[in-house]
């Protein structure tokens, strides 16, 4: 029976955090259908229409660079609570400021508690989990991130639809205005729905234990665990290690868990994600799907990405890590280059280009998007995990603005099928590289994980995958 109600206190802490990860996708994913309406009432600029869109980018580098410094000094449930108050802030901004500025302004805002949130949470999960489920815990904030982006699309395209219905029958009341004429208002205040939620559910939350023990706190991080799971009294060290710095992290000691914490979040925004979304209605209409609008088809490309998620969830801690991810980055690889092959050859309207596309999905979905949290949480030591996160998500962003940024270049300068063979390329180095130099990780508490790495000598584990230099 205690073993039971340990299991359901974690998930219910676990479903509280990744509140944050359901905002992250949502605030990134509302835009799409907030810009055209922006753009109509404000006669945005093309700059205008660029700084709405990447000030919540700017806001999410801002966050992220914060959030390793607050993460090992104040530790991860205080900068979730900033994250939450800055959600809910900024949804309501968005809902009430009358200024554009100011609406550009609270976008910002919302950027900065995206930056925190997906550091922090991840970092968080998987220092409360327990070692057998720790990898599916840490899948449920990327279910929850791509739960957020298809709830953005759902609302959007019913507020769209009542907006119009009103507008027809002459709508009238204190609300008429949001409804008719400024519907994007409560298309973006909607999240301080989930922001309120997240932001009353974090006073039932603990602080991590692992950070508790790591500053000193060692009885009281203890009971944390223990209340938490079964056999806790040897899952974190006994003693509290010197404060870790960014050069210990670059070190040769942690020097290749770097390049993994590095090169993963790269490697997922160089897969050509952002490709396929961007050319999700032209290849649903080629294939013969009817559609009314181009928010249906965002609905169906963010609905499979969400249920093909729940595949990494359900094998991450029996199958592990590694072969998800080689089976990922194999199967996104040979579903990008068939997709070049049939822009190539003219048949970007054949059912089979479709089915290309959807396996590219599930690839994305199972291995590539989510695992990157999954293995940064985890090969990081105890005292500059917080920091070396940082550093890695950072990375992820950097490779967002990147890869926006260039493809409409390859596009334009090579053609469709050349721009998908070169994200398939990236996904073989990806293979490689995963197959040369990530360990499995399953089942290991992430004091056993950072031992392996202390003990190059072992022959086994993590220290056997990656023998020191």
């Amino acid at each position: 029976m205690q073993h039971i109600e340990q299991k359901r206190s974690v998930m219910a802490i676990t479903l509280v955090a990744s509140l944050g990860g359901f905002l992250f996708g949502f605030d990134m994913a509302v835009v799409s259908g907030v810009l055209p309406l922006l753009q109509k009432q404000f006669s945005l600029s093309a700059f205008q229409q660029g700084w709405f869109v990447s000030s919540a980018l700017v806001g999410c580098i801002i966050g992220v660079a914060l959030s390793g410094e607050l993460a090992d000094r104040v530790g991860r449930r205080k900068p979730m609570f900033i994250a939450a108050v800055l959600f809910l802030l900024s949804a309501l901004g968005c809902a009430f400021l009358p200024s554009l500025n100011g609406v550009i302004a609270s976008r910002l805002m919302g950027g900065v508690g995206i930056g925190l949130a997906s550091n922090i949470v991840p970092l968080y999960i998987s220092e409360i989990a327990p070692a057998k489920s720790r990898g599916r815990l840490i899948t449920y904030y990327q279910f929850a991130l791509t739960l957020g982006i298809l709830v953005a699309y759902l609302s959007n395209a019913a507020l769209l639809h009542v907006s119009l219905s009103s507008s027809n029958d002459h709508a009238t009341g204190f609300f008429s205005g949001f409804i008719t004429t400024e519907i994007w208002r409560l298309m973006l205040g909607l999240g301080a729905i989930p922001a309120l939620v997240l932001l009353l559910g974090l006073f039932r939350v603990p602080e991590s234990p692992r950070w508790l023990v790591q500053q000193g706190r060692t009885g009281e991080g203890q009971r944390i665990l223990r209340s938490l799971q079964r056999d806790a009294e040897t899952a974190v060290v006994q003693t509290p290690e010197p404060k870790g710095s960014y050069k210990e992290l670059f070190s040769p000691r942690w020097r290749k868990a770097l390049w993994i914490g590095l090169l993963l979040p790269l490697f997922s925004q160089f897969s050509g994600i952002n490709a396929i979304i961007y050319y999700g209605p032209s290849i649903l209409s080629d294939a013969g799907i009817s559609l009314s609008n181009s928010l249906l088809s965002q609905v169906i490309f963010g609905a499979a990405n969400m249920l093909f998620t729940l595949i990494a969830i359900w094998k991450v801690d029996s199958l592990g890590r590694r072969p998800l991810y080689l089976w990922g980055t194999a199967g996104a690889a040979i579903s990008l280059t068939l997709v070049g092959l049939y822009f190539n050859a003219g048949s970007s309207n054949s059912i089979g280009m479709l089915i290309c596309v959807i396996i590219f999905l599930a690839c994305f979905a199972f291995s590539i998007g989510p695992l990157k949290f999954v293995v940064a949480a985890e090969i990081f030591p105890n005292k500059i995990r917080g920091r070396a996160m940082a550093i890695s998500i950072m990375v992820m962003w950097i490779a967002d603005t990147i890869v926006g940024q260039l493809t409409p270049l390859l596009l334009g300068r090579f053609g469709t099928p050349v721009t998908f063979w070169i994200f398939a390329a990236f996904c073989v180095v990806a293979f490689i590289t995963v197959h040369k130099l990530l360990p499995e990780t399953k089942g290991k508490t992430l004091e056993q994980i950072e031992d392996e790495w202390r003990q190059p000598s072992a022959g086994s584990g993590v220290a056997g995958a990656l023998p020191e230099n």
